[in-house]
């Protein structure tokens, strides 16, 4: 396709493929989506992450013309593509429940979209035959859909998604209808997949094991808000509030004022802990304000044996034990009440010849002055 002028000199000023500008969506009096601002790359697998009812699907579905926005742009390749119909957007969606056509082949659901445009027989067969190939189904082609294994659908899904070649994909909750083993195995194959295309997709999932393996970067969403965008390190490492630091994996939080105040260090008092809190790096604002610490499970040390009393130390009862295989998930109730999640690795007391302790021992949690995030909101 000849690039217009316009979209050239976009591309030459290093502008997004797609720009999602001031977007609101209201039913009613309830506000869907509240003023999102988002810049895609080409190329990028974005991920929309957020409990149900976030907005999350609401924004998707405005980017397929299902949906028109109250207020904002949305702008494509540089063309502004909000009150376009979705008929008209060189977009394709790929549904949870796959939407593949009963009645019809496996080549023949693949070739739907490129007969509705009129395509040539020739080059409708030859494009067919190419996904066919991209998703490894070319022998299952005459098969028809209830033939096929959930993981077999989603591949042909995906295929018909991919065969009008569409400047932008939408998968919403691509692997919801797999189970759990085969949704991990998927994964990456779809990820794979997408990247040897080169399309440009946005994903809404609620799975954060799914965002975190397939999406390039992700965007928390809370009440048709983005709290947060960032790739899966930078929001599982350094999230911005308490949100994001408990919905994206698990993490121990603990809520006090500051009360030592230094460049390069700060100490929380912290009532659920018994003691303070010391972290080796500032933070921005004042003595005495409230902040939240939170220190994930794989950062806090538990020992058997007695700890010195100081800050990021606490005694507690092993309260629970939850066994994963290669890792366990001790809780352990401290004496305000707090229970304190620590992971252990299942090596841990056979390498350093310990006892691992059981239920109603008492244990010691600790964590290094690095491993705390502040969290002021």
């Amino acid at each position: 396709m000849v690039e217009t002028v316009k979209q050239a000199a976009a591309s030459a000023q290093g502008a997004p493929y797609l720009r999602i500008a001031n977007v609101v969506k209201k039913f009613g009096d309830t506000t869907a989506v509240d003023g999102v601002d988002l810049d895609i790359r080409k190329n990028e697998i974005f991920a929309l992450l957020g409990s149900s009812g976030c907005g999350k699907s609401t924004l998707l579905r405005m980017l397929a013309g299902m949906e028109r926005p109250t207020s904002g742009k949305i702008i494509l390749d540089g063309e502004d593509i909000t009150a376009l119909a979705p008929y008209d957007r060189p977009i394709n969606m790929m549904f949870q429940s796959y939407a593949l056509f009963p009645h019809m082949s496996v080549a023949d659901n693949i070739a739907f979209g490129l007969k509705q445009d009129k395509m040539p027989k020739g080059e409708i067969d030859a494009r067919v035959a190419e996904m066919l190939d991209l998703v490894q189904m070319r022998k299952y082609a005459n098969r028809k859909p209830y033939q096929l294994s959930g993981g077999q659908q989603q591949r042909v899904a995906l295929a018909r998604s991919l065969a009008k070649r569409p400047k932008l994909l939408l998968l919403d909750e691509p692997l919801g209808a797999l189970d759990k083993k085969l949704r991990q195995q998927t994964q990456l194959e779809l990820v794979n997949t997408l990247e040897q295309v080169g399309v440009t997709c946005i994903m809404v999932t609620h799975d954060q094991e799914e965002a975190m393996t397939m999406a390039t970067r992700i965007g928390i969403m809370s009440e048709g808000q983005l709290l947060q965008i960032g790739s899966p390190a930078e929001i599982y490492d350094y999230p911005n509030c308490r949100f994001t630091a408990e919905f994206i994996g698990d993490t121990n939080m603990f809520a006090g004022p500051v009360v030592v105040d230094e460049p390069d260090s700060v100490e929380i008092d912290s009532p659920e802990l018994g003691s303070r809190i010391h972290i080796d790096h500032g933070i921005t604002g004042p003595k005495g304000m409230q902040v939240w610490a939170s220190i994930r499970p794989e950062d806090v040390h538990l020992d058997v044996v007695p700890q010195a009393a100081g800050p990021n130390v606490a005694r507690g009862q092993v309260h629970d034990i939850a066994y994963l295989g290669s890792f366990s998930v001790y809780h352990v109730k401290l004496a305000s009440g707090k229970v304190v999640k620590s992971m252990v690795a299942a090596n841990h007391w056979h390498e350093n010849s310990i006892t691992p302790p059981t239920w109603g021992d008492t244990v010691y949690v600790s964590w290094r002055p690095d491993m705390p995030v502040v969290l002021t909101r």
